[in-house]
């Protein structure tokens, strides 16, 4: 499971704008705008929801699912350079 909340916190992290995040999962500009748009659990087709997750934790992300003290994100280390960074 994956919200957009923890979408919108983990490009925060690795301070990518959402069309970096498009370029690094395949997953459409368009496509990310509206899932981030709309709070909570993210309504997609699995594959769209794999390649977000994919991109995130491959640029250094880690995603916390639910346990007890709610969802979220944080960094792995040694962090990984994004894809607009050399």
């Amino acid at each position: 499971m994956l919200t957009s909340e923890q979408v919108r916190a983990a490009r925060a992290l690795l301070r990518w704008e959402q069309k970096d995040l498009a370029a690094a999962s395949g997953v459409s500009l368009p496509t990310i705008k509206r899932l981030e748009a709309k709070p909570g659990v993210l309504n997609a087709h699995g594959p769209t929801l794999g390649a977000l997750s994919r991109a995130l934790e491959a640029a250094g992300v880690q995603i916390i699912p639910e346990n007890g003290g709610g969802p979220g994100v944080r960094l792995r280390y040694p962090i990984r350079k994004g894809p607009a960074e050399p």
